[in-house]
């Protein structure tokens, strides 16, 4: 599933294409992804793009009038063609014709994204209204963090992957910032120290920021907007290396199965 690092990368490279230019038409050629493509999407016709934001994993495609809110699910990817003479491939389902020449195709072959309207006027949609706070901005810090754990007896992994805590730290991002922090993956949230919080903190910031610098993760479904994989799986300290010298103290890499996720860790590292 693309993390928010790849959604990220998504964001910035169809961003200058999207910008101040309109809709002039939008074809569905399926309307059945994770769920039914709202007839309301049409409102976005004719619109005038005056954003492109990213919340979580969400692509927000807004107007005057309102926002289509994207979600790219296990293989979804989104594509600028600068010529509508491409051909159109078998799964893309969704094209958004502008103002300035270019197509915007969403291509999702299992169908597991989502392409949802929501009307200016309206509360905050409901997949959006719970999210923590973005885990790159000021609100997520140490105190966050901390009184997060308090008391709770789940492992940090998994707390730090709860998107109601803080947003996008995906099973990759989360396994390489613990190992970054020196916390063991699965301790009980509630005995991580303020030190090592404030560790932790450091750690996911300076993981997804690196990744986003980097382009995402390559992942075998995920290709950014201009078609090429992205090179943070180069600089992976754990994930996916079990049995593999841990590059700090050259114990194997270990790995085992936290909340139904493979996650990987080095005993001697993370405590």
């Amino acid at each position: 599933m693309p993390e928010l690092p790849e959604v990220e990368t998504t964001r910035r490279g169809i961003e200058p294409y999207l910008l101040h230019h309109s809709v002039n038409r939008l074809t569905i050629h399926q309307w059945q992804l994770r769920w039914a493509i709202p007839k309301t999407i049409k409102r976005l016709t004719d619109q005038v793009i005056t954003a492109v934001e990213r919340r979580g994993k969400y692509i927000l495609i807004k107007t005057s009038s309102g926002q289509a809110i994207v979600h790219l699910g296990m293989s979804g990817s989104l594509r600028i063609c600068t010529t509508n003479d491409e051909p159109r491939r078998k799964h893309d389902h969704v094209e958004m014709h502008l103002s300035n020449g270019s197509l915007l195709r969403f291509h999702d072959p299992r169908r597991f994204g989502c392409l949802l309207w929501q009307n200016s006027d309206e509360p905050t949609h409901s997949l959006l209204e719970k999210l923590g706070p973005e885990p790159l901005s000021n609100q997520f810090d140490t105190a966050h963090l901390i009184a997060a754990t308090r008391n709770k007896k789940v492992a940090i992994k998994n707390l730090i992957m709860n998107s109601h805590i803080v947003v996008g730290v995906g099973n990759i991002y989360a396994s390489e910032a613990l190992f970054m922090a020196g916390v063991r993956p699965g301790r009980a949230a509630g005995r991580i120290t303020y030190k090592e919080c404030e560790k932790l903190v450091d750690a996911i910031k300076l993981i997804l920021q690196r990744s986003i610098d980097q382009g995402g993760t390559t992942l075998r479904d995920f290709v950014n907007s201009d078609g090429e994989p992205g090179y943070f799986k180069q600089s992976l300290f754990v994930y996916g290396k079990e049995g593999e010298a841990c590059l700090n103290c050259g114990l194997p890499i270990k790995q085992k199965v936290i909340g139904q996720r493979s996650t990987f860790y080095c005993t001697q590292c993370q405590r």
